[in-house]
């Protein structure tokens, strides 16, 4: 038996803001299931919102019961669990969730589908897949035991019984392959092989995106008979990066700097231009960076570092030239040549947007980028 729907009030509230995000109304299948599936249901006593400052505001059901549930119908981001002070699930924001299955398609079916969710998490996005599927073709894994446990709860609680496996979603489920369709909860930077396998030829992957340097897109690839899997990015979602078992630690940085001097600005490729962020992360691999502003080293410094291996580098402003600023780079890889590189690359094909890069990942699981730019695609 399914659980009541949403309370009219909030679910309209919801709907409303969704729309005002999207700038257009939702297909009315998508609306059936959002006004179906009462999100309250889905999440925990306890959640919290972006505070604006780069902080989480709580929101308690058992002290505030009607701001936990104007929050519970908010089109925002609510996280449900911190693991050593940090964020590890959340729910999404209704937007991002509709915008995947939008993209998905699902509004739109011709004939039957089977679908795989890696990363259940609260459930919610599972009960609009059975909503608009049924709950046979529904198949959702998730990784962490307490996340599986409560995600299978809450879709029970809502009148909803897809198939909820607790497993490494990397790996997928062969048990109920092939799918038509895997849509992941979380981001990747790169394709699981597990994934590609286990979807019919002609089927898609719907993933949300990242790489060490920029946590955001969504990836969208069809699969084909000889075993590859091709598509393209669109501009879209930032979720949380998925989490394996057993994942290695991070390598020690290595000595010895060398010095030099750049051109380049770090302001344009970490300054928050997403379109030039995008196309380094996709293109310079495993390169982070973060920002330091304490004014022990320089007034202003960039911090790069390979999550992949030992080399590092530093940018510093003095404060004073905004035309040169000084270089340190250290290990096998000089990873501020490279960034200097893709930058430069990234000029030279006219700035493309995010929309306008792709992905090949052929059967054995090599990953070629491409940029489509003046009318042509090239590989990067």
């Amino acid at each position: 038996m399914r659980a009541p729907a949403a309370p009219t009030a909030h679910i309209q509230q919801l709907l409303d803001e969704v729309n005002q995000f999207l700038g257009h109304p939702i297909p009315p299948a998508l609306e059936r299931a959002l006004r179906t599936v009462p999100r309250h249901l889905f999440l925990p006593d306890r959640i919290w919102r972006s505070d604006g400052q780069g902080g989480y505001d709580l929101c308690d059901r058992t002290t505030e019961p009607e701001r936990w549930l104007d929050a519970a119908y908010s089109d925002a981001s609510l996280v449900t669990q911190f693991t050593d002070g940090l964020p590890t699930s959340s729910a999404s924001m209704p937007s991002m969730v509709l915008r995947t299955l939008l993209l998905a398609d699902l509004h739109t079916l011709s004939r039957p589908l089977t679908v795989a969710e890696m990363g259940t998490a609260t459930g919610f996005n599972a009960a609009l897949l059975c909503a608009l599927l049924g709950d046979q073709a529904v198949t959702t894994i998730e990784l962490d035991a307490a996340l599986a446990k409560a995600g299978k709860s809450n879709l029970s609680a809502a009148g909803y019984t897809p198939t909820s496996v607790c497993g490494d979603a990397a790996e997928g489920w062969p048990d109920r392959a092939p799918y038509d369709l895997i849509l992941a909860t979380f981001s990747v930077d790169r394709l699981p092989p597990a994934w590609a396998a286990q979807t019919v030829p002609g089927g898609r992957i719907l993933t949300p995106w990242n790489s060490a340097w920029c946590c955001y897109g969504t990836l969208a690839l069809t699969t084909h008979r000889d075993g590859s899997a091709r598509g393209r990015f669109h501009a879209f979602a930032s979720y949380m990066p998925m989490r394996r078992p057993g994942a290695p630690e991070p390598a020690p940085m290595d000595g010895v700097p060398r010095t030099a001097t750049s051109t380049l600005t770090p302001w344009a490729v970490a300054g928050g231009d997403l379109n030039a962020e995008f196309h380094i992360g996709l293109t310079v691999p495993g390169a982070s960076f973060a920002w330091d502003t304490s004014g022990d080293h320089a007034p202003v410094r960039l911090e790069v570092a390979d999550t992949t291996g030992p080399s590092w580098a530093t940018v510093d402003y003095d404060g004073h030239h905004s035309d040169r600023f000084t270089v340190a780079q250290a290990g096998p890889r000089r990873l501020w040549e490279e960034i200097e590189a893709a930058y430069e690359r990234w000029l030279t094909l006219s700035r493309p947007s995010v929309d306008q890069h792709g992905l090949i990942v052929d059967a054995t699981g090599t990953h070629t980028p491409w940029v489509e730019a003046a009318g042509r695609k090239h590989t990067v």
